[in-house]
């Protein structure tokens, strides 16, 4: 008979080591620092439907690129620790 507690920790010990999420929405912002200086570009991660959300500070050069992956994946996910986004389903064109 399996040990309900050991399983349990089991699961905990897994969570712990997997922090991935599904990207289920994003909202890219630019906010102005200051007069006359350069701003800053955010993108908002809202993560399985709300259960977490983490911003990153995108370079301007970085931003084009990222909103296409977005656009063009049918599947993205963020690994939490790592800090990585995966586009999944992408064509080999």
């Amino acid at each position: 008979m399996a040990d309900p507690q050991r399983n349990e920790q089991s699961e905990q010990a897994l969570e712990r080591r997997f922090k991935v999420r599904q990207v289920t929405e994003y909202q890219a912002s630019w906010t102005e620092r200051a007069r006359g200086e350069p701003g800053v570009f955010t993108v908002q991660l809202i993560l399985d439907n709300g259960v977490e959300e983490y911003i990153l500070d995108v370079d301007a050069d970085d931003l084009e690129p990222m909103l296409k992956l977005f656009a063009a994946s049918d599947h993205t996910t963020f690994d939490l620790e790592r800090k990585v986004l995966m586009f999944a389903n992408l064509s080999a064109k």
